[in-house]
C-alpha cells in the first residue's frame, strides 16, 4: 500500500544523483515500514477513519529517513498528504490544498514564534469543514525555518500545544525533552479534534514501530505478546 509520504519519498529519490545511505543501510528494509525485513511490521499497520486530516510539510531529506515518523502517520490516517519544502517554490498541490473549502487549516507550531493574534489552543468546529492540521515535519532548525519562510502560511491560524508528557521517541536525540515527534504532535492534534481512537492508536503504534526498529538493530527477537503489541491489536479490532 502506497500513501503520500511513500510517494514522495519515491519522488525524491528518482531525482537524487546519488543514493542515499541511511544508518544501518547494510540491513535489507522493508519498503513498506522501513524496518529490517527481519522485523517487518507491516502485518500491524492499523487505519482509522478520521473526520480530522494532516498536511505534512517535509524538510529536503526527511522522507528518505527510516526513523522518520511522519510515515506513521500516513499508514494511520487515510486523509494524510505531505508535500517537501523548498524556500523558492511550493508545489501546487500544496496550495489547492489550502485552498479547498472543505479543510479548516491550522498550523501547529510553538506559541513563543508566534504572534498573539494568531495563536489558538483549541479546535472549535466549523459548518461544513474538516480540520487539517499542518505540521513542519523536518529538524527543528528546519522547522523554524519553514514557518519563517512560508509566506503561504502566514494568513493560517496557529496551533499551539501544550504537551503534559515528555516525549517518548527514542529512535533520535531531541533538542530539548519537550519536543516531541510528528507522530506524537499528530496524536495530540487527533486528541484536540476529538479523534481519541486515532489518537491512541498513533501512541501504540510508535511504540510498537520503535520497538521493531530498536530490536533489529540489536538482533533481538520480537515479542508480539507484550504490552505494546497487545494494545496496538486492540485498537486495530473492528469497532461498532
Amino acid at each position: 500500500m502506497t500513501h503520500a509520504v511513500s510517494r514522495l519519498r519515491d519522488a525524491r529519490l528518482a531525482r537524487s544523483e546519488k543514493p542515499f545511505l541511511a544508518r544501518g543501510s547494510r540491513a535489507q528494509r522493508c519498503p513498506g515500514c522501513r524496518v529490517p525485513v527481519s522485523h517487518c511490521l507491516c502485518a500491524l499497520r492499523p487505519q482509522v477513519t478520521t473526520g480530522a486530516g494532516v498536511c505534512l510539510i517535509m524538510g529536503d531529506i526527511e522522507a528518505l529517513k527510516p526513523t522518520n515518523t511522519g510515515w506513521l502517520i500516513a499508514d494511520v490516517v487515510a486523509d494524510t498528504f505531505a508535500f517537501g519544502w523548498a524556500r523558492t517554490q511550493v508545489d501546487p498541490g500544496l496550495l489547492a490544498l489550502l485552498a479547498d473549502p472543505q479543510w479548516a487549516a491550522c498550523v501547529v507550531f510553538p506559541a513563543e514564534y508566534v504572534a498573539a493574534e494568531r495563536l489558538i489552543t483549541e479546535i472549535k468546529p466549523v459548518t461544513g469543514k474538516r480540520p487539517l492540521f499542518i505540521l513542519l515535519d523536518g529538524t527543528w532548525q528546519e522547522a523554524r525555518k519553514m514557518f519563517r519562510k512560508s509566506p503561504y502560511l502566514d494568513k493560517l491560524p496557529v496551533l499551539s500545544l501544550q504537551p503534559e508528557q515528555l516525549s517518548r521517541y527514542r529512535l533520535r536525540r531531541a533538542q530539548r525533552e519537550t519536543h516531541l515527534c510528528t507522530s506524537e504532535v499528530a496524536a495530540l492534534c487527533m486528541d484536540l479534534a476529538g479523534e481519541s481512537h486515532a489518537a491512541r492508536t498513533l501512541e501504540a503504534y510508535l511504540d510498537v514501530f520503535t520497538d521493531h526498529y530498536l530490536k533489529a538493530k540489536k538482533f533481538e527477537p520480537m515479542n508480539p505478546l507484550d504490552d505494546a503489541h497487545r494494545r496496538l491489536r486492540e485498537l486495530s479490532a473492528p469497532h461498532d
